[in-house]
């Protein structure tokens, strides 16, 4: 007959069994990762204050049967990996580049278009719309679901000369993030470079790129005001727009009960007006960044955009339009989503 101890000591033991949507359900901690650096709740890149938000909000409203784990800067697995690992269900979470995994899905580019996405209210859009709802069931096929929808507005950073118009970047070696993106900077004269974001810093340190595009907070984040002279603001206007959601495992994410589903759905959602503001004051802080530093800041009005716009039709949309119905049908659709 067990005693008063052995019985202590197994309740000790055993996972601890919290109440939740009505059921007793033994605590899960979620693993987040990200390419970007660490920071807190409250201070540092928005990214990753984005998913410690999320990990606050799974803890809170599950009662701790759902908590979350946050791993910047690609300490749990390299930037490029983490997609797959996603798909096969041996990562949970992961806020990420969705063009990053163009490579492996050429459909994904959609994510990193050349002026298709013009502005915030736009890429907000993209949730409810055709375009969205495609994007959402398409990658769902793919095991993905995506809990909260992001888009950061995108500048340049080069260390040569000022780039405004596509002829800027002619013989310059340019990081584009994206094979769409390159392919219009291939078509500008420029030479591109694959590169993830928390690798830019060496490359453009080193003269491995004369340039970079990417967004205001990376910018920040990975201080390129250090490498770079000239600063193309994305403040008013831009070329490029960057999806960069938060996306789950469809694996993990349907072996979870329906309310624990919902929970997950709802906290994702709750923190895209945090996502768009986070991103906007970074698109206004960059500028002061560079000037501190010495450099000199840009902005890309209505006639280079034209520019910019021009030639993506001719040259990225048309190669990304030729990838399969399924990207012709997405492209199309986004061209009905209004500025």
């Amino acid at each position: 007959m067990p005693t008063r101890r052995t019985l202590l000591s197994a309740a000790i033991a055993a996972p601890a069994l919290i109440r939740f949507g009505g059921r007793a359900a033994a605590g899960r901690d979620l693993k987040i990762s990200h390419q970007f650096p660490g920071g807190t709740d409250e201070e540092g890149d928005f990214r990753d204050r984005l998913c410690r938000k999320f990990a606050t909000a799974l803890r809170q409203r599950s009662e701790g049967a759902l908590t979350g784990t946050v791993y910047p800067n690609a300490s749990l697995m390299k930037t490029n990996a983490q997609f797959a690992a996603l798909r096969k269900g041996a990562l949970d979470l992961s806020l990420f580049p969705l063009a990053y995994a163009g490579g492996q899905i050429p459909e994904l580019n959609i994510g990193l278009m050349p002026c298709v996405v013009g502005s915030y209210a736009q890429g907000t859009a993209w949730k409810t719309a055709p375009v969205g709802r495609k994007l959402n069931g398409f990658l769902a096929e793919k095991g993905i679901v995506i809990l909260s929808w992001v888009w950061q507005a995108n500048g340049v950073v080069s260390r040569a000369n000022p780039i405004v118009v596509p002829e800027d970047v002619k013989g310059l070696k340019t990081r584009g993030g994206s094979r769409e993106m390159d392919v219009l900077l291939l078509a500008a004269g420029a030479a591109t470079l694959p590169l993830p974001s928390n690798e830019i810093y060496a490359a453009m340190q080193t003269g491995a790129v004369d340039a970079v595009v990417t967004s205001s907070t990376s910018m920040i984040s990975f201080r390129l005001e250090e490498t770079g002279k000239h600063l193309t603001t994305a403040r008013d206007r831009t070329f490029l727009f960057t999806f960069e959601p938060l996306l789950m495992s469809k694996a993990i994410f349907d072996a979870l009960a329906p309310g624990e589903r919902d929970l997950i759905m709802a906290a994702g959602a709750e923190l895209e007006p945090f996502g768009t503001a986070g991103s906007k004051a970074d698109d206004d802080k960059v500028v002061k960044v560079f000037r501190k530093a010495g450099g000199q800041a840009r902005d890309i009005d209505a006639g280079s955009f034209e520019k910019w716009q021009a030639l993506a039709r001719t040259s990225t949309w048309k190669d990304y339009a030729g990838k399969s119905a399924e990207a012709a049908d997405l492209l199309k659709l986004s061209q009905d989503v209004s500025a």
